[in-house]
């Protein structure tokens, strides 16, 4: 008789990242966390549990001791308040770092208590945790220096906090993947939304200017650096086949791993950025203007983007991937098939284009 699947915890498990994961975990039953369940008609298991709760903590371990689960890839994590609709802080903090915590701290109580052991926990951190300007590429050893933008900052407590707690997790291999800027047809956030020119707001405005389809202009600083700013970008779906791929391989004999992601190939400029998005470029005097202007939209409800991106939007910040070459080996473009510009590009199809090309993979 076969044996059963093995068991995949993974959190968030309606977001975007977890929507593009599912489908590569034929080979595990997958436990969904989330608020709500995801729309899919693949087979899964279903957990509604809200991770900005103190109660979640007992209610996550009741769950880990009777699933057994290998593994947990803690993917919940609030990155635009306007479109999950978590606009308190506070809230928010709750959702992203004491949430991660929680996870956490169940994974290292079930494997104190239980005899089976998660072997291991995924967590995906995030490149803005470095900071928006850095003087050379990041590696891993990089400070992280995130400031101003509540969703870096918090990217950055996070990552502290599976840093300083992994060692507790009792024999199970953690996972830290910081990954630049997520592209692709499916994806939505603050820099491919600028680029796209979309008024994401949930004003009155913003809908009208969506129904007639209508795009905001992409917007600068006067000064050649600005044009001449480096970016990454990492698709959704290389992503996820780099999340899948760890799960499918040995757990590491160290306890640790950090890795950079960003697809093959060099940076663009965020002036080539512009030009493969068709955006109409509006120049203003300074970061103090872009600044006015973003809290103007961000007020009246016309835009998504929270003015407190302003560094991010301005700044150059790229990372160093050498170490996820290595670690990936001969897999390496198996797994990562995508170069920041087709990455980027992508993000400019829709779904179902995407997906008939053969590029949403």
């Amino acid at each position: 008789m076969a044996s059963a699947k093995p068991v995949v915890v993974v959190t968030g498990i309606a977001g975007n990242l977890g929507s593009r994961l599912l489908p590569l975990l034929a080979d595990f039953s997958v436990l969904g966390v989330d608020l709500h369940p995801p729309q899919t008609d693949l087979s899964l298991q279903f957990e509604r549990m809200d991770l900005g709760t103190e109660s979640c903590t007992r209610a996550l371990y009741e769950m880990l001791r009777d699933t057994r689960p290998v593994a947990v890839v803690h993917l919940a994590f609030v990155i635009d308040a306007v479109r999950t609709g978590v606009l308190d802080p506070e809230r928010m903090w709750q959702i992203n770092v004491a949430g991660t915590a929680r996870v956490m701290e169940a994974i290292t109580e079930a494997n104190r208590t239980t005899d089976f052991g998660i072997k291991q926990f995924i967590f995906p951190g995030s490149v803005s945790a470095y900071g928006p300007s850095l003087p050379s590429p990041a590696t891993e050893e990089s400070a992280m220096a995130a400031h101003t933008l509540p969703y870096a900052i918090h990217k950055k407590q996070c990552d502290e906090v599976v840093q300083q707690r992994s060692a507790a997790l009792r024999g199970c291999s953690v996972y830290i993947l910081r990954p630049h800027i997520f592209a692709g047809a499916s994806v939505e956030n603050y820099l491919l939304g600028a680029f796209r020119g979309t008024p994401n707001g949930k004003g009155s405005h913003a809908e009208k200017m969506r129904t007639q389809g209508k795009r905001l202009p992409c917007m600068l600083p006067y000064g050649q650096q600005y044009f001449d700013n480096k970016i990454q970008f990492v698709h959704v779906d290389d992503m996820a086949r780099l999340i899948a791929h760890i799960l499918h391989r040995d757990p590491e004999m160290q306890r640790l791993t950090i890795l950079n992601v960003a697809g093959r190939g060099e940076p663009l400029t965020f002036g080539r950025c512009i030009e493969m998005a068709q955006a109409k470029l509006v120049r203003v005097p300074g970061k103090w203007a872009m600044r006015l202007v973003l809290q103007l939209l961000w007020k009246r409800q016309i835009s998504a983007i929270p003015p407190e991106a302003l560094p991010y939007m301005t700044g150059e910040y790229i990372m160093n991937t050498d170490r996820l070459r290595g670690f990936l080996g001969k897999e390496y473009e198996n797994v990562i098939r995508y170069t920041i510009a087709d990455a980027f590009a992508d993000s400019f199809k829709t779904p179902s284009a995407s997906a008939q090309s053969g590029t949403a993979k």
